[in-house]
């Protein structure tokens, strides 16, 4: 009996599997509209037997895209057209999420698909950056301090993103809040040199994202809510896995359902040593001393290696990237190497 390979079942929702698909950016939208590569890139993860595919880092407002060339869903033109790619997921097996995202002061940025790297300049299509403090990312151009009209639309933005995301079909919403991005800015003292009700302690600075927290739970009250963490800034008095867990118990408490537990992205001097399921024991750590869900990502290529993760209860489930991109099916693939039954679909059963 396969661990990786038994149902998960939270708010109602049932996943086949606990073999999930990462959001991975694709840099592909056309003002935030997702097309037909969305649609062929996301529906064969299902085909290949995820139990979850979630969709890229979605933008709930224009500012908040990492570049021009972001999916978004701040309008109810591209939640109509998540609606079909969502479709395409459920009819293949798997469970539909995705990703909600704000970039804060690493947005307007060149998309990698050009070879570039910098900001682009509002003449050639970029935008002024937003963020908690006026402190740019590296060599990127520097941020505007979000003022509280700017926070109360950034919370109103993530609530009215999630309302569109179930109205397009999807069952799993995830806040964005690691990577150095918005939410993580304001999360990290690194970057969060507030001196209001948003910044200083550390109440005040996971004060934007429990409210975030709260506005989409409020607004999608059925929906499986998901937040995702850096654990850890891996820099010199950054954000730290015991912030990660007293911020996990805050938004467990007003609503989220798992943690998704990454690390790093804030500050380029970042150090960190890369290794398969080198950020296991994060998620394991926040499981551990919260009691919530969590899912655990980072190099989990191997089929043996994401089956020991969960039935060594240090994580509930495993997410993936890279290796669905090699590989499509993955998890058709994980299931006959871990001799569980195939989630392959019918025109595909010869094969397995």
């Amino acid at each position: 009996m396969s661990a990786l390979f038994t149902p998960l079942s939270i708010r109602g929702i049932e996943m086949r599997n606990r073999l999930w698909v990462s959001p991975m950016c694709q840099y592909s939208a056309v003002d935030g509209v997702p097309n037909d590569w969305h649609h062929v890139h996301l529906a064969q993860f299902a085909a290949g037997g995820a139990g979850l595919v979630i969709a890229e880092a979605t933008a709930v407002s224009p500012e908040g895209r990492i570049s021009p060339e972001d999916a978004g869903i701040w309008t109810d033109a591209q939640a109509e057209a998540w609606a079909p790619i969502v479709a395409a997921i459920r009819a293949r097996g798997a469970v539909a999420g995705v990703q909600l995202g704000h970039a804060g002061r690493k947005a307007s940025t060149t998309s990698p698909l050009t070879g570039g790297r910098g900001t682009v300049a509002p003449e050639a299509g970029g935008w002024t950056t937003l963020a908690p403090s006026a402190l740019a990312y590296d060599t990127f151009a520097e941020p505007v301090a979000l003022d509280a009209a700017g926070i109360e639309k950034v919370v109103e933005d993530f609530a009215d993103a999630a309302r569109r995301a179930v109205a397009a079909g999807f069952e799993v919403v995830e806040l964005h809040a690691a990577h150095g991005y918005l939410l993580h800015q304001f999360l990290s003292p690194l970057t969060n040199h507030r001196d209001d009700e948003y910044g200083g302690s550390f109440e005040n600075r996971v004060r934007l994202l429990a409210r975030v927290t709260e506005a989409v739970r409020a607004a999608t009250p059925d929906v499986v809510l998901f937040v995702r963490f850096s654990a850890t800034d891996a820099a010199e008095g950054g954000w730290s896995v015991a912030d990660t867990v007293a911020a996990a118990r805050l938004v467990g408490a007003v609503g989220a359902d798992l943690i998704d537990v990454s690390s790093g992205g804030l500050v380029p001097q970042q150090r960190i040593v890369t290794g398969p399921g080198y950020q296991v024991e994060y998620a394991a750590t926040v499981r551990r001393e919260t009691g919530l869900r969590v899912a655990a990502v980072g190099m989990i290529d191997d089929p043996a290696l994401a089956e020991n993760i969960v039935a060594d209860d240090r994580a509930d489930a495993v997410l993936s990237g890279r290796e669905w991109l090699r590989d499509p099916h993955y998890g058709l693939r994980a299931a006959a190497a871990l001799g569980a039954d195939s989630p392959a679909p019918a025109q595909y059963t010869r094969a397995y």
